[in-house]
């Protein structure tokens, strides 16, 4: 049944992150639903990989927070709208969405906004530009987490007629799934990472920022290596600096200081993110700063494997504790120590009841099918 709903997303580049791996999903999923799906944005590498009979994809310099840009953009956007007659316009990050405000606004058309991140404030300015993620006629939030951050922060700003709700991000449980991966692939990576066979890894995915707590994690393997007098495994830090050479060169310094060079890993990327998963034995995320959802912890739950996770954030929404994987005390490196040591102790049985329910949670919760119906569903509703 067609609804000749016409959706255009505005994102401001299309990376391999969860809000535009989002974008991405649902702007093909809406195409093989019989709806026609738009996406505007500066560019990416994801933007290769958009299939062009399904989707129309619009270059535009959204990813800028210029205020004239911003104001050029809206006009833009203004005659886009009504030359496909767009009926949904779906912003995912705040400067693009001050763009799409103004156009919804001339054009009439339903404005939707998904709160994707806590966004930082630090002046009524700030608090102010942060506040158009609620001006819309539908706000998702990622998480209850966000969900709860959204009605803290900026409640004085919310208008009575928006709807605010709640839609998990969803992952494609079909490419995290650890059966697809053969022991050559498996094989071939750890020759390439320089890891010796038979050894555990402890793998910490996540782009190289300081709240992401790769400093915490060396700290924690630091005090693994002291407490058994010797390197029990490997340390991967898996994740790009993205123009943040001085605080990689900090986390060199800092593995060299503890004499870990030859035990800590420094791997830029890897394009196969479920292979990553499958030959480590261990997954952490150590962030010291709240996860507004947390992929790397639903990802490795895909991929069976046990995760450890910051007790804060999105984490605590994703992760069975002690079931699906453990949560440590955030920000605290002797509490990771102690729950990195204690899973490399469990029994194997143990290891592989806890991925199977692990895998079983995000099928249930947080697989990309269920994510895409329902802000499909919540299209439908807007318009009718």
């Amino acid at each position: 049944m067609s609804f000749n709903l016409k959706v255009l997303q505005v994102i401001p580049k299309l990376g391999y992150g969860g809000a535009e791996t989002g974008c991405y999903d649902i702007a093909h999923y809406l195409s093989e639903n019989n709806c026609e799906s738009f996406i505007v944005t500066s560019g990416g590498e994801l933007t290769k990989f958009i299939n062009k009979e399904k989707v129309r994809l619009i270059k535009l310099p959204v990813h800028s927070k210029n205020p004239l840009l911003i104001f050029l953009n809206s006009i833009v956007l203004i005659f886009i709208i009504l030359f496909y007659d767009i009926s949904i316009v779906h912003a995912r990050s705040r400067a693009p969405a001050w763009s799409c405000y103004f156009a919804t606004k001339v054009t009439g058309r339903k404005f939707v906004t998904t709160f994707h991140g806590t966004y930082n404030f630090n002046s009524k300015i700030k608090r102010l530009y942060n506040s158009i993620m609620v001006k819309s006629d539908l706000i998702i939030a990622g998480s209850n987490f966000i969900f709860s951050h959204i009605k803290d922060n900026y409640s004085d700003y919310l208008n009575t007629k928006s709807k605010l709700l709640v839609i998990f991000r969803g992952i494609n449980v079909d490419y995290f799934d650890p059966t697809t991966k053969t022991e050559i692939e498996e094989k071939r990576l750890i020759k390439k990472w320089e890891i010796e066979e038979n050894k555990k890894i402890v793998l910490l995915p996540g782009r190289l920022t300081s709240w992401k707590g790769q400093e915490l994690f060396l700290e924690a393997i630091n005090l693994i290596n002291i407490q058994l007098g010797y390197e029990a495994f490997y340390a991967v830090i898996l994740g790009s600096e993205q123009g943040r050479d001085l605080y990689k060169k900090k986390l060199i310094r800092l593995s060299e200081q503890h004499r870990m060079t030859k035990q800590v890993r420094f791997i830029e990327q890897c394009k196969d993110m479920a292979l990553a998963y499958k030959i480590s034995d261990i997954v952490v995320s150590s962030s010291i700063e709240p996860e507004a959802f947390g992929r790397v912890a639903v990802e490795a739950q895909s991929m069976e494997k046990v995760i450890i996770a910051s007790n804060i954030g999105g984490s605590n929404e994703t992760i069975v504790d002690r079931k699906t994987g453990y949560l440590f005390e955030s920000g605290d490196p002797k509490s990771l120590s102690e729950t990195i040591l204690k899973v490399l102790n469990l029994d194997d049985t143990i290891l592989k009841i806890a991925g199977i329910e692990g895998r079983k949670n995000i099928i249930n919760k947080f697989n990309v099918e269920k994510m895409c119906f329902s802000t499909y569903s919540e299209y439908k509703k807007l318009i009718n």
